[in-house]
């Protein structure tokens, strides 16, 4: 019999010479030298088999061995294959186990042997270590490792799977692993491009999952094996994290984290949202974050300056509002992924924060807080007023407070001393009122922000009106309430001597404030403005005015509405 045809009658096999004598043996004598601590199954009547071996004499003398064939000997157990010593005497064996057997002719050969290979009564003699059993009734064996405490959803057929996983034969031997490539398995799952029992022990995964799935051969390569790596009829052992999955139909998934109770407004497209955000794959993995830049990322939605999934996924946003959006990769940067920490085809989770938004349309938003009653007289542009304030961002960050000084802010309105927005919410004010102010960036400090302010925020202002002083129209100093004096410079002349000097020009305009002739504009160092109106008429600089150069606005800008020198 030729070394092919009693492959078929062996199962694997390893010489062992050292056995003593045992004389005329009736049957195998089986020496487990070395036995697995944990042992899963045992060999049983029936099941398929896959062992190497090693066949000697007595003498030592090799007549055959699976290890210079280079390839272990598959078959099955007690079905008559395999001479009747070896059915025996692989029964109850272990994967990895290692034994010798003696088998005596009878149980071998007997008196005809192999022509050439074993002659009539040869006692045999086979070391084998057992490689592999299964049975056609088997079944895939799952054991979940681990599993995250949260697992909203599950692999099903038709989701696209990205996993890690090391592939062993059920000996241990390693024949492939993705953690060596240093890139996930991505395929689809239920679409016939993973062996059968892949393709069923995914199912029910959750991201973040470690399983250990045992697939027997018919549910793996089957007969023929896979390449040198994985032999014929081999039962496949795989480790498995699934990293992440997905199905082509996904939209974006919202989870609400916090929701603030008062929510006034949502974010809509169009809408410039400023947040904080981390940016994590599927197993945590962090990819990205704003909080390691200390500034928020600012953009507009809806108009395909952020990926769709984030477009999406902000729609609908209150400030202060924390969200998770779950973004497929269709929805983010597809196969291809992004730089080396976004991989291919890799969903990603996005935790937000909202700090504000607003529309570039919007005015500026007034709350009234308190109104006097029987209020008849409110501020308008070029009116001096008094207030106090305290300005914060949306998200309650604290940035200026006049409280913080011993008096109150005074301002001129309408002669650009303070951001747009706030000069509007001061007016149409009563004093003694107090307004709540949310004014929108474009009336604030633009894109660029200012000391202590962030770009693109949106502003919150309380204020309170204690003081208001009526103002004058823009560029006059000074107005009279009425007609001024016929004979001005010869009234402002006080002492007659022709020319008026600093002092002289004081006394009178502080007298005709006094006298409810007029009004200066208002300011809180009045000394000031009515120097700033001496110099204005003492054109030639030399201390004193002329009659030649006192002159009314109204002469100089033909205004008939108002008179101002």
């Amino acid at each position: 019999m030729a070394p092919g045809i009693l492959l078929l009658l062996l199962l694997r096999v390893l010489g062992a010479p050292g056995l003593a004598d045992p004389g005329p043996l009736e049957d195998v004598v089986i020496d487990r030298y070395y036995i697995p601590k944990i042992c899963l199954r045992e060999v049983q009547m029936g099941d398929f088999i896959r062992y190497h071996y090693n066949g000697t004499f007595k003498d030592g003398k090799k007549f055959d061995s699976s290890y210079d064939r280079g390839a272990t000997v598959a078959g099955v157990v007690g079905v008559g294959r395999l001479i009747t010593g070896m059915d025996r005497g692989l029964q109850g064996m272990c994967v990895n186990e290692r034994r010798h057997l003696i088998v005596p002719p009878h149980l071998g050969y007997g008196s005809i042997g192999v022509a050439g290979l074993i002659p009539p009564d040869a006692t045999l003699y086979f070391d084998v270590v057992m490689l592999d059993i299964w049975n056609k009734d088997d079944k895939l064996q799952i054991t979940t490792l681990s599993k995250p405490e949260h697992c909203n959803r599950t692999v099903e057929n038709s989701d696209f799977v990205r996993y890690h996983y090391n592939g062993t034969l059920l000996d241990g031997t390693p024949f492939d692993s993705s953690y060596s490539k240093d890139s996930t398995y991505d395929t689809y799952v239920g679409t016939g491009w993973l062996i059968k029992g892949m393709d069923q022990g995914l199912l029910g995964m959750c991201a973040g999952e470690k399983r250990s799935i045992i697939i027997p051969p018919f549910l793996a390569y089957g007969e023929k094996g896979y390449g040198t790596v994985i032999p014929p009829q081999a039962s496949l052992v795989f480790s498995v994290l699934l990293v992440d999955f997905h199905n082509p139909k996904d939209g974006v998934f919202l989870e609400h984290l916090e929701v603030p109770e008062s929510c006034k407004r949502r974010a809509v497209t169009g809408d410039y949202v400023r947040y904080h955000y981390n940016g994590t794959l599927m197993d945590g993995t962090l990819f990205d974050s704003s909080y390691s830049r200390n500034n928020t990322y600012n953009t507009y939605i809806g108009k395909g300056y952020i990926i769709p999934g984030m477009d999406q996924g902000l729609q609908g946003v209150c400030v202060g509002e924390r969200r998770r959006v779950v973004v497929p990769p269709h929805l983010a940067y597809g196969e291809n992924g992004a730089g080396n920490k976004i991989p291919g085809s890799a969903v990603l989770i996005f935790d937000v924060h909202i700090i504000d938004f607003h529309n570039p349309e919007d005015p500026v938003e007034i709350e009234t807080v308190y109104r006097p009653e029987g209020c008849n007289v409110t501020t308008r542009d070029r009116d001096f007023v008094r207030y106090h304030y305290n300005c914060s961002l949306l998200d309650g960050t604290k940035l200026f407070s006049s409280h913080d000084y011993e008096k109150p802010q005074e301002v001129t309105l309408g002669t650009n001393k303070v951001i747009e927005g706030l000069n509007r919410g001061l007016l149409n004010m009563c004093v003694g009122e107090r307004r709540v102010l949310i004014v929108p960036p474009h009336l604030g400090h633009g894109e660029s922000g200012a000391r202590g302010v962030p770009g693109s925020a949106v502003l919150r202002f309380e204020v309170e009106l204690f003081s208001m002083e009526e103002g004058v129209p823009e560029g006059y100093l000074f107005i009279w309430h009425g007609d001024p004096p016929a004979n001005l410079y010869e009234q402002m002349d006080l002492n007659k001597d022709g020319e008026i000097p600093a002092d002289e020009f004081s006394t009178f305009i502080k007298t005709q404030v006094a006298e409810g002739k007029g009004r200066l504009m208002p300011s809180s160092d009045p000394e000031k403005v009515i120097a700033d109106m001496f110099r204005n008429q003492d054109r030639n600089q030399d201390g004193k005015i002329t009659s030649e150069e006192l002159k009314l606005k109204s002469d100089e800008d033909q205004e008939k509405i108002h008179e101002e020198l």
